[in-house]
């Protein structure tokens, strides 16, 4: 893969910088020696009962009615901290949130959402409903913490603006980063994205095309 030198020498980045960077991200990701591709995935699940996931289907639904999101903040607090905070339960995982992460000048800033179970799981809140530029942050923060957790041969990863998400991983070992095509709608797919959150951070499985 060829690279364009598209980060200044000795300049510092945050996570937050290759969001707003108008690059294609694969064009970005390869200033680090990583490929993308893009194809629908067969994605790790774990069963959820769905006795946990209606309710808090309800209680979704409920919020809607009487919260406009038309803010991040209402986006998160309404829709996507509710998610994680019961898949974390589920799982008997740690849930940071606003987790400062620094590796070195061009990988530094702080993670929206970083679930740490039997594997670790990044949630990016994409700013600005951008889900496609916000992606692109989520792969670089992938590759900041593969070079802090060395353990893992993959490391999952979700961006969302709180009623969709999309899904990616990064194989460490073949420095690729591979997005998933399906978007998945909230409240509606609450039952598979909260199966596939609990595959990625539990499962043995792993993703496959």
């Amino acid at each position: 893969m060829s690279r364009l030198n598209l980060l200044g020498e000795g300049k510092s980045y945050t996570f937050r910088s290759y969001f707003e960077m108008p690059y294609e991200i694969d064009e970005i990701l390869a200033e680090f020696g990583v490929g993308f591709s893009a194809q629908k995935l067969s994605l790790p699940r774990s069963a959820v009962p769905s006795s946990i996931v209606n309710p808090l289907k309800a209680d979704l639904e409920s919020n809607l009615q009487i919260v406009l999101l038309s803010s991040e903040t209402a986006r998160r607090e309404i829709l996507v901290a509710p998610v994680l905070t019961k898949v974390a339960l589920l799982s008997g995982s740690q849930l940071r949130i606003e987790y400062l992460l620094t590796v070195d000048e061009q990988l530094k800033g702080k993670l929206d959402y970083l679930i740490r179970g039997e594997r670790s799981l990044l949630v990016v809140e994409a700013k600005n409903d951008d889900l496609t530029r916000g992606f692109t942050q989520l792969a670089v923060e992938l590759i900041a913490l593969s070079r802090v957790e060395t353990t893992q041969k993959m490391l999952y990863g979700a961006v969302t603006i709180g009623n969709a998400w999309i899904f990616g991983y990064l194989d460490v070992e073949q420095q690729r980063i591979t997005q998933d095509t399906s978007l998945y709608p909230i409240p509606e797919d609450l039952q598979d994205v909260m199966e596939i959150l609990m595959g990625m951070l539990t499962a043995d499985q792993l993703a496959t095309a």
